[in-house]
Order: structure tokens, then C-alpha cells, then sequence
């Protein structure tokens, strides 16, 4: 009797267990919305569609993620994104750290100019105690961070001519991203920036509207910006964009704890993936995008350590400026683990 009581009562916990998965199944959307800017050919793009094709295999599609490129869900204003996640508008995203650095100021530091020589130094930064003081920041304020990814280093472009030095660039008319410290930066290099959304920079760049921008390699290549008079080209290394793949706080509650496990291994799988994705073709070992980008006529400057120096004296003063206002604190930390990378 005893032995039927407890089978009994067994039978009815997996009952109950299974009847709240059920249950928890049902309260999942039917689709996710995940945000990225650019389309999903770029590396970032194909961060995501890494990131949401493990999730939907690995939760037998409880998960169902779709990609919303061109940050649409926001109308392309891609500095409100990180806005519209905290306020549920947005399920999830891989953002760049220049475009959420509005709204979390210490984001800014990834674009201080001229911290992060190498990629050991932006990895010396992102897995290091900086990356995980982040993730806690961005903790508070209403995201669940869960990896980092890469857009790579920025390097600039333009109409005109060859940019050697500073005096190189002033005058020119350059589209940034929308964020102050490059407005400063570029204020301070004597060019006239301008910001803009990506999705109005093409065919400004095409008109003549505005001479040049920055971008990482990746989107300068996929975007074919050598086809809109961009056929001039300088390596400089002078500001990388980290990426974060995030899950909006109430959305990543409302998943079991296995499915949360889920997802943020696969946020991991993917980060590694899309990071070797970014990274191919644009180093030392590995120049294949360069030489590709050069066959369709551009001229590459690749500056030395010397002429780099040079940039890097005249925005001192902005990189004075920002770190006091990003944490000095957190800025003498990242100082320190790059120099000992």
C-alpha cells in the first residue's frame, strides 16, 4: 500500500512538473524580435543569425527568434535601440557600445581615441575585469548582457585624398556615428563632422553630401563603399566597437532557468564565431579583405606607429576630456590590462 502511495505521489509530481511546462511554454512569445543595424550578410549580421539558429535548435523552437536588421523596430535611429530594449519594444540585440554609449555612459570607453592598439588589447578589455564591470552596469538598467562580439576597428575613408596626418584631414566633412565623443574627436582633427544614421550615410556619401566616414573594414567592404568615391583609405586602428548580445530583463524571466542556460551558452558560441568572422582578412597573417578592397582601385594607407602617435597627441585633450566623464577609475583599469597583455 505504502509503495502504491509513493508511486502515487511520484506519478503526480512529474504530472505537475510536466503541467508547468506546459504551462511555462505557453507564456513564451511566438516570436522573439532581435535588433542588429546592419544587414545579416555583414560579420555582425551573421553573429545573429548564429545566435538565434542555436537557440531554436537547442529549445526545440520554445525559442523562436526572428532578425529585425537596419535596427527597423526603431526606425533605423540606431542610438534609441538600447532605449526601446529596456522598455520591451525590442526582445533582444547585438549592439555596438558606440550606439548604446548615450545611454550608458561607460560604454564610451571603447571609443576613447587611441587606447586599443591590437586586438589583444580589445580582448584584454572585454574579457577582463572592464568587460565584467560593464556586464554589471549593464545589468541595472534593464538588460540581461550575455556576450561580447566584435565590429572591429574603425578606419577611416574619403573623396579626396590620402590621409597621412592631421593636418591631412581638416576641412573634411565626415559623417560619424551619433555620439559626442566623435563629433569631439573630429573637431579636434579639424574635420567637420556630421552625424548620421547609417541608413542615411550610403547615399549621402554617394552624393557628395559628406566627403568621408569610419567604419570597420567589414562594412566598408560590405557595403561596397569603394563604389561611392570612397576610393581613399587609411588604417589607424583608432577606436574599436565591441559588440553585446543582450535579452531584455522581463523577457529573460519569463524563460525557464534551462532555457535561460540555453541561450546564454549560445550567446557565447556565437560571440567566439561572429569575432573570427569580424576578424578575417584584416590582420597581419591574414590581409585577404585588404587585398580585395585594393583591387577595386583604392588607395590604402597603412600608418606606422609614429604617424599614429601623431593622431593621438592632438586628441589627447578629448581623451583627457571623456575619461574623466566615463570613470577614471574604470579607465586606469583598462590602462592597465592592456599594457599588461
Amino acid at each position: 500500500m505504502k509503495l502504491r502511495n509513493l508511486l502515487g505521489a511520484a506519478a503526480f509530481a512529474a504530472a505537475a512538473l510536466s503541467a508547468t511546462g506546459v504551462a511555462q511554454a505557453a507564456d513564451y512569445k511566438s516570436e522573439y524580435k532581435l535588433s542588429i543595424v546592419v544587414g545579416t550578410t555583414f560579420p555582425w549580421g551573421q553573429g545573429a543569425v548564429i545566435w538565434s539558429d542555436l537557440v531554436r535548435e537547442r529549445t526545440d523552437g520554445r525559442i523562436n527568434i526572428k532578425i529585425y536588421p537596419g535596427t527597423s523596430l526603431v526606425q533605423g535611429d540606431q542610438t534609441r535601440e538600447f532605449t526601446a530594449i529596456r522598455q520591451g519594444v525590442i526582445d533582444m540585440a547585438i549592439g555596438s557600445t558606440i550606439n548604446w554609449s548615450p545611454q550608458v555612459k561607460e560604454l564610451n570607453l571603447f571609443s576613447l581615441p587611441f587606447l586599443m592598439p591590437d586586438y589583444p588589447a580589445i580582448d584584454a578589455l572585454t574579457q577582463g575585469p572592464v568587460g565584467e564591470k560593464l556586464f554589471d552596469i549593464l545589468s541595472q538598467k534593464g538588460v540581461v548582457p550575455l556576450a561580447w562580439g566584435e565590429n572591429g576597428y574603425r578606419q577611416l575613408s574619403n573623396s579626396k585624398h590620402a590621409v597621412k596626418a592631421p593636418e591631412d584631414i581638416k576641412g573634411m566633412k565626415l559623417r560619424v556615428v551619433g555620439s559626442p565623443l566623435y563629433i569631439d574627436t573630429f573637431t579636434a582633427l579639424g574635420a567637420n563632422p556630421t552625424q548620421m544614421s547609417w541608413a542615411d550615410a550610403q547615399p549621402a556619401l554617394a552624393s557628395g553630401a559628406v566627403d568621408g566616414q569610419e567604419n570597420p573594414l567589414s562594412i566598408y567592404a560590405g557595403a561596397k563603399l569603394y563604389d561611392v568615391a570612397q576610393k581613399y583609405l587609411t588604417l589607424w586602428n583608432y577606436v574599436a566597437d565591441p559588440l553585446i548580445f543582450v535579452v531584455n530583463k522581463e523577457v529573460w524571466n519569463s524563460w525557464t532557468p534551462e532555457d535561460q542556460k540555453i541561450v546564454r551558452e549560445a550567446a557565447l558560441e556565437a560571440g567566439k564565431r561572429e569575432i573570427v568572422i569580424a576578424r578575417q582578412g584584416v590582420t597581419a597573417t591574414d590581409d585577404a579583405l585588404l587585398k580585395e578592397i585594393e583591387g577595386h582601385g583604392v588607395t590604402v594607407t597603412v600608418l606606422s606607429p609614429e604617424q599614429i602617435d601623431a593622431f593621438a597627441k592632438v586628441t589627447q585633450p578629448v581623451f583627457d576630456k571623456w575619461a574623466n566623464q566615463i570613470g577614471a577609475d574604470l579607465v586606469k583599469q583598462a590602462q592597465a590590462d592592456i599594457a599588461k597583455r
